[in-house]
């Protein structure tokens, strides 16, 4: 009598307990499906996705171009995917990512707002890169192609400077004596230093460890914010509040912060407005015209973000080009030696390169685009977000949707280049042997949003690569693997695995 008394007791309850249970089920399930449901009609196509998670499991995390391009052979060049509750629409295609980024750059010119960076940008200011559309992005854009012209981009004072730091490197380079080396730091530190002698007024010795230390930072946070831990955090931004790897991230951004703050401080301390040294100084000034304007984004905080951005960009690509280079030199020593025979006709063995002689060597220009091609160090370019709502290729997509870019699609579609998988120069030169860049060439993206350095880097990437390969033959070391070009470090830039090299004085 007792057990049927008791389960005469329990059974209501155990009822309502799973009354409650579904209701509960019901409401969490309706409550995702509005977070994730399609805001429009004719909303891009994409794979089916779970409950919560959407699509992440069906993207791998480091190396989400790849998926893309899978994705995109089974729903077309515009198709949808959820990271989470964010909606996320990716293009591919020349003529996709033209009509978007170029046609109507302004619908496309928004960037998101990632929770990977929103705790740094609260304390730093929008900066350039990452400040939404609007009159601070512009404001903070003009300033800075303004600045960067009047200290040297496009100048002969500025090419001079890298011819100069040129010699820095390959000195660098012969100090090693023909052993094997790793030559990342050396190429990251010749890189830097041009941008730092612009945002800084000087340059770093190769050996200074507290700059190495704020290089080795700034690497560590390009591979943790792009990759898995930070694709992660951007999809679920609630596990920042939990013990992980991703919590290097913000350890990483703080010291980046305390770095250049230092920097700021020490030139607030001597600067003279009639006597501007630098990007820095010239902020300043600015900053000073325009006190009384209630809109200005030439705030302190607003500096920060500003030589961030143009610290990071300016370091980060160029080297990383570089080390590809250095790659596909020693794995094809034949496609070298005609570098090395062109060098040899045109400048010869004891002037420097300079920035005129590359229109009379066609075959090295080509070597560094079809470098920056097959290397592929920008795959998905950084998202873009719409600025309003907008149609691409038929498709609608409303305003505030994130917009992934897969330069990829460009930089390897079998149509435009022949040989897409593999190193070859030709794909830069006509019949008759001269330079031509095929418009699908993006590796600096397009439209609004384009890299703010691209004139820098070019300049960079020709004075130093043809300096390099002007004094020294890059070998392979014996009994060491062979480098490979097809597996790479993924993050917000794609490098190369860490390799060692010889070299051998010409």
């Amino acid at each position: 009598m007792e057990l049927l008394a008791l389960s005469e007791f329990l059974l209501p309850a155990f009822d309502r307990f799973t009354a409650l249970a579904v209701f509960c089920t019901v409401f969490v399930l309706a409550f995702d499906f509005m977070k994730r449901r399609k805001k429009c009609q004719n909303y891009p196509p994409g794979p089916w996705a779970l409950p919560f998670i959407g699509n992440i499991l069906q993207v791998d995390l480091s190396n989400p171009h790849l998926s893309f391009a899978k994705l995109a052979k089974k729903h077309g060049n515009v198709f949808s995917v959820q990271f989470g509750w964010t909606n996320l629409v990716v293009l591919s295609g020349y003529e996709t990512l033209k009509e978007a980024l170029v046609k109507k750059s302004e619908d496309f010119a928004d960037r998101p707002t990632l929770p990977v960076y929103e705790e740094m940008l609260k304390r730093i200011g929008e900066g350039i890169i990452f400040a939404k559309y609007g009159h601070w992005w512009r404001e903070q854009r003009r300033f800075s192609l303004l600045t960067l012209r009047n200290f040297g981009m496009g100048k002969k004072s500025l090419e001079m400077r890298i011819v100069e730091e040129a010699g820095f490197l390959n000195q660098a380079f012969e100090d090693e004596m023909g052993l094997p080396f790793d030559a990342h730091f050396c190429l990251t530190c010749a890189t830097s230093n041009i941008i730092c002698s612009i945002i800084f007024g000087d340059r770093y010795e190769y050996h200074d460890k507290k700059f190495l230390g704020f290089l080795h930072t700034v690497e560590e946070s390009f591979v943790l914010e792009g990759a898995f831990w930070g694709q992660l955090l951007n999809a679920f931004p609630f596990i920042r509040h939990f013990p992980g790897p991703h919590s290097k991230i913000f350890k990483n951004q703080e010291k980046t912060i305390r770095f250049l703050q230092e920097i700021v401080t020490e030139h607030k301390e001597l600067w003279d407005p009639n006597e501007p040294r630098d990007f820095i100084d010239a902020f300043f000034a600015e900053q000073e015209k325009m006190k009384n304007d209630p809109k200005t984004s030439f705030l302190e905080s607003n500096l920060i973000g500003a030589v961030v951005d143009l610290f990071a960009a300016g370091t980060e690509t160029s080297s990383t080009t570089l080390r590809w280079a250095l790659i596909f030199m020693v794995l094809h020593p034949e496609l070298q030696s005609k570098v090395h025979e062109e060098i040899d006709r045109v400048v010869g063995k004891e002037r420097k390169p300079m920035l005129d002689d590359r229109d009379n060597m066609p075959y090295t220009n080509a070597v560094i685009h079809e470098t920056q091609r097959l290397g592929n160090i920008a795959p998905i370019s950084l998202p873009h977000q719409t600025y309003r709502a907008t149609e691409v290729m038929g498709y609608t997509i409303p305003k505030g949707t994130v917009i992934i870019p897969n330069l990829t699609s460009v930089m390897f579609d079998e149509n435009v280049w022949s040989t897409p998988h593999q190193f070859n120069p030709d794909h830069f030169l006509n019949a008759e042997g001269k330079f031509m860049k095929p418009e699908a060439f993006l590796p600096f993206s397009a439209g609004r949003r384009v890299c703010l350095g691209e004139q820098l880097a070019k300049t960079e990437l020709f004075l130093f690569f043809t300096s390099m390969l002007q004094h020294f033959t890059f070998l392979l070391p014996e009994n060491e693997p062979r480098p490979s070009y097809t597996e790479a470090k993924y993050g917000i830039t794609r490098s190369p695995l860490p390799y060692r090299l010889c070299v051998k004085v010409r």
